[in-house]
């Protein structure tokens, strides 16, 4: 395993880091976007790193704050912030052409990073030349968070500012209301996104937090030639299984092969 560097975020934190493979001749590479109170040590993470080695191809993961290795606390964590550090963390450290792979919040934040350097930074944004999104959260503060939130758990958020939700994945973990006010300032659902890259959805048919009818909304939403949606029948939220992370290194290993010209 790579030794962990760190990296300081614009706001001055310290973000956790790990690079894995090596480039060989400018071929495509990978950048890693993990999913909310995730890290980048996951199942995931480690399986796309271990593609990259054995492939010879460079990839990037990282922590955001308050998650992993990284400094900061959870609590304090937004959508801003995050995005904040994943586009900070391409431009910095993720050369040359890169599939952006992101799971549950990480495939909203991929979206997310796609469409602020299309707009700010546009050579960067076609380095970018795949997005492959499992589970992807888009909007989740308020597709799959405020809108799905019972009264009390509005009227807790309201009045302390925190909800400690429970989770499948181990202990409860906050949700502030903080998140999500800033999510709101980055929905792209009903705007919805051009795309000129491949775009690949992967999600399972059995996700009771990211539900399969969300990975169709987020479909919809993308405008481009190339945007597939594939169901994984018996598919949870974590899609670790065997089987599961071999569907992922192929289809990540696919686009990155097309990037480098080769005919898949």
């Amino acid at each position: 395993m790579t030794d962990i560097k760190f990296e300081k975020a614009p706001d001055g934190t310290a973000i956790a880091f790990r690079e894995d493979g090596k480039a060989d001749l400018g071929r495509c590479g990978i950048f890693w976007l993990g999913g909310y109170k995730s890290d980048m040590e996951g199942a995931k993470a480690e399986a796309l790193a271990s593609l990259a080695r054995e492939k010879r191809r460079p990839n990037l993961r990282f922590d955001y704050s308050g998650h992993g290795a990284s400094e900061g606390l959870f609590v304090d964590g937004t959508i801003s912030s995050w995005l904040e550090q994943s586009c900070h963390m391409f431009l910095a450290h993720a050369q040359g052409p890169r599939i952006v792979v992101g799971s549950s919040m990480g495939g909203w934040l991929a979206l997310l990073l796609y469409r602020h350097l299309a707009r700010a930074n546009p050579i960067a944004a076609r380095r970018i030349k795949g997005l492959v999104l499992l589970a992807p959260a888009a909007d989740m503060t308020e597709e799959l968070m405020w809108n799905t939130f019972p009264p009390e758990v509005r009227e807790e958020l309201e009045e302390k500012g925190v909800w400690m939700r429970p989770s499948d994945y181990g202990e409860p973990y906050a949700i502030t209301k903080r998140l999500i006010d800033d999510g709101g300032k980055h929905l792209m659902l009903q705007q919805g996104l051009t795309v000129q890259c491949p775009v690949r959805i992967l999600q399972g048919d059995q996700d009771p937090d990211v539900p399969a009818a969300h990975a169709v909304k987020v479909f919809g939403s993308l405008r481009g030639g190339d945007v597939t949606l594939t169901l994984i029948k018996g598919g949870d939220h974590r899609l670790s299984t065997p089987g599961h992370l071999t569907l992922l290194r192929e289809t990540v290993l696919r686009l990155a092969e097309r990037a480098d010209g080769v005919n898949v």
